[in-house]
Order: structure tokens, then sequence, then C-alpha cells
């Protein structure tokens, strides 16, 4: 009597959004051009043609990674200005949760949308990454803005210039943090800018 054959293991399904985490990891680590195609397949545990299967080509995985990184690691953002009641306590807060979210244990040190700008030898890759950085300064700038209106803020206040400041400070703890500063340090950073700022009226 021939031996029963034991059913087959199903194989185990592919987690689309955890291998989509990380690759932004990998990215986020290395840049643009220095993660190649067998980096991204060794870390996902999968093949080339299941990679393309699921995500395209390594731009578009590179696309979706930095689309879903604004919204899963950046949201920060968003959130401070929209929830806090003055434009200078929003980017208070803005500073402050970075130099947390920029030295967390556990995850690649800085922001990924500035230290893959770096590695980006592609000018296409370098126009997203800008383009999410000028809707952060477009952001600043209208929270700014609303408070010059609202005479929270002086008349004369400079909201594109103020707004340029704030995203520099950030690019600037963003790669000092990739330098190995420490949550400490970069809070210290934040006080000191936001002293840069105007006086609120009220």
């Amino acid at each position: 009597m021939p031996t029963p054959t034991r059913p087959r293991g199903r194989p185990r399904s592919f987690d689309r959004d955890a291998a989509l985490d990380v690759a932004i990891k990998l990215f986020w680590t290395n840049g643009y051009e220095a993660t190649s195609i067998s980096d991204l397949t060794a870390a996902l545990g999968i093949g080339s043609p299941s990679l393309y299967a699921a995500f395209g080509d390594k731009r578009a995985l590179f696309n979706e990674a930095v689309e879903v990184y604004a919204d899963r690691y950046g949201g920060y953002i968003t959130h401070a200005l929209g929830q806090e009641p003055t434009a200078r306590q929003a980017i208070t807060r803005v500073l402050r949760e970075a130099a947390h979210e920029h030295t967390l244990p556990g995850r690649p040190r800085g922001c990924m949308l500035l230290c893959t700008v770096e590695a980006a030898g592609s000018t296409e890759v370098a126009d997203l990454l800008r383009q999410h950085r000028e809707r952060h300064i477009a952001a600043f700038q209208q929270r700014i803005q609303a408070d010059v209106d609202a005479h929270v803020l002086p008349p004369e206040t400079d909201a594109a210039a103020l707004a340029h400041y704030t995203e520099a400070t950030l690019q600037g703890m963003s790669q000092s943090a990739r330098d190995g500063a420490s949550r400490h340090v970069l809070e210290q950073v934040a006080v000191l800018a936001v002293q840069g700022w105007p006086r609120e009226l009220r």
C-alpha cells in the first residue's frame, strides 16, 4: 500500500504593506541610487519577478515608498499645523517632534525625504523629493500667513522667509541626526530656532 503523501503547506502569503515598509527603510538608509534591485529582493525575501509583479520597477517602488513614508512617518507635520492654535506653537511642535522622530531607535536616523536626496542621481527622483519639501514649505507659509492676517504675528512678518527658515532647520536637524546628534541636542536646536521668530502680538 503506498504511503500517503502529506499535503503540501500553503505558501506564506506576501504581506505587501510589510514589504513596502522594509523597502522604505532600505531607501531611507542607503538612498535611491545606492539601493539595488538585489538589495531589495534580498531584504524582502522575494525574487525579482515577484518584486516587479508587486511594485513595478525600482523607480515605481521608490515613488510609492516616498508617498507612504510621508504619510506614515512624516504625518506629525500635518497634525501639528492643523492642531496647534498658532503658527509659532505649531512649528515648535514640528521641530520638537522632528527631534524625536529623527532619533528613534530601531529605524534609520534623519528624514527619508532629506537623506535620499544626496544619493539621488536621477533628475526625476530629485524632482520628486524636492516637490515634497516644497509642500512642507507651502504648508508652513500658509499657516504663518494665516497668523499674520489674523494679527497674531506682526504685519511685516515675511511668511515665505520664515517658512524656508523652518524647512532649513528641519534639513539641518535631519543631517545632524544622521551624523549622530542625540535627541536632546536636536531638541535644543528646536528651541533656539523658534527664538528667532517674531513675537506674537497677542
